[in-house]
């Protein structure tokens, strides 16, 4: 089991969906915990006070990851209160799907731009020069910047800069033991747009085709393991990383 006591993770929108589930993952493993929310100060209590029932110590700090200047607070009341931060989790986003490319509108675009990839290169940035050394950054992103998927243009492409920003941040961190890595997690029930749906969802039919085992969407907890390998001593020496969690399947 990994074993991750005395150790501090920061994730970004960790209130709720995958965030969450990598927050707890990480304290029934003895880690400290910052959750971090924008807007739902509730469901972060309710994240933190599961932290502390798991045994971990928690704190919660609101901060927009759009604004650069709410990254470099939150990091910095993380340090305030827990020290040295070991892992970062740069996880916080938002979907927008189903429209065609030739419908995005300038406002849609500006939103997802804002928060999914000018709010990620800065939590990423800012993650490499906090992150202990030796320590672990991860980035979730989507599967959708691996595979083309019609009427998600905009949101994959929100999503795929901070990929290369990842690869780069590899090799200038290297020298400091520390890794840096991509999820790309499938549709994943509990999470995104996918928190609350119809059954009947056209997605459910999307995902039950052969070649993706279980012939099912994925879970947080899938996301967590794979969030959970990569803060542990097994993943020392992996960075630069991009790591699918799709069942099999390529989307």
């Amino acid at each position: 089991m990994t074993d991750l006591s005395g150790k501090t993770a920061l994730i970004t929108g960790s209130a709720r969906g995958i965030g969450r589930a990598i927050a707890l993952r990480y304290a029934s493993r003895g880690a400290n915990v910052v959750v971090n929310y924008a807007g739902n100060k509730d469901a972060a209590m309710a994240t933190a006070a599961d932290v502390e029932r798991l045994g971990g110590r928690a704190i919660t700090v609101q901060a927009n990851v759009a604004v650069v200047a709410d990254i470099h607070r939150l990091f910095n009341e993380a340090a305030a209160r827990f020290g040295e931060i070991d892992i970062a989790v740069a996880n916080a986003g938002v979907e927008l799907i189903g429209i065609d490319f030739v419908d995005i509108t300038e406002e849609q675009f500006d939103r997802l731009f804002t928060i999914n990839t000018k709010g990620t290169f800065f939590t990423l940035q800012t993650a490499a020069r906090r992150v202990a050394d030796n320590g672990r950054i991860l980035y979730v992103g989507s599967t959708t910047t691996a595979v083309p998927v019609a009427r998600e243009g905009l949101y994959g492409s929100s999503k795929i800069a901070p990929r290369y920003a990842v690869e780069v941040l590899a090799q200038e961190l290297a020298d400091r033991g520390v890794t840096v890595n991509t999820i790309l997690p499938t549709a994943i029930e509990g999470a995104g747009v996918f928190t609350e749906f119809d059954p009947d969802h056209p997605v459910r039919q999307f995902v039950s085709r052969p070649g993706r085992i279980g012939r099912r969407m994925g879970t947080v907890e899938d996301v967590a393991d794979a969030a959970e390998y990569f803060a542990s001593d097994l993943a020392a020496w992996v960075s630069g990383q991009t790591l699918l969690v799709t069942g099999g399947s390529f989307q």
